[in-house]
């Protein structure tokens, strides 16, 4: 497998040959509503580090083209398969059907500690997180299979958007190479 640094993979584009060669592991990253752009970038980096099956962008909110996430993604976003969905709420039922776990990183009173997440994780999975002030909305939330959330020892009240999504996007591959 061939490794691009950042100079390159800002100025590379995927040819077929390359890019087919990336064998990828059935984890989605399903983004609620976040509306940072680079957030949505260093989800494409994060996405592009575990070689995700696919970002779904779900909501009003900017995608790719866009030279914020372009920035922040240092050119991952034409690496990893994306894909615009309006609603996140039709996505994950259609997700669910297909047999996808869903897990959703949010702060919850159903809320699961991230460390005992690896007993209740299985494969194909959707790991959602959601936007940076209002969080998942509660009605992906009940579509959730887990909800897991990440324990706040200071006085901020909660982790960054990308920064919780690496966390549990770990905890769960740590998980499926146990098996």
């Amino acid at each position: 497998m061939f490794k691009l640094g950042a100079k390159d993979l800002r100025r590379t584009r995927p040819i077929p040959e390359t890019y087919s060669t990336i064998k990828r592991k059935p984890i989605y990253l399903v983004l609620d509503r976040v509306i940072d752009t680079y957030n949505i970038g260093s989800l494409f980096r994060l996405a592009d580090a575990i070689a995700a099956e696919k970002i779904y962008i779900c909501g009003d909110t900017e995608y790719p083209p866009n030279s914020r996430i372009h920035k922040a993604a240092v050119g991952t976003e034409e690496w990893v398969p994306w894909e615009k969905k309006e609603n996140t709420i039709d996505l994950v039922k259609e997700l669910k059907q297909k047999g996808m776990q869903i897990i959703a990183v949010e702060q919850s009173s159903l809320s699961t500690p991230y460390s005992v997440l690896g007993a209740k994780v299985g494969l194909p999975v959707a790991i959602v997180v959601g936007n940076e002030t209002d969080g998942i909305s509660k009605e992906v939330l009940d579509l959730a299979d887990v909800i897991v959330e990440l324990p706040m020892f200071g006085v901020n009240k909660s982790l960054n958007v990308w920064g919780s999504a690496a966390v549990i996007v770990y905890k769960v591959l740590e998980s499926i190479q146990e098996e």
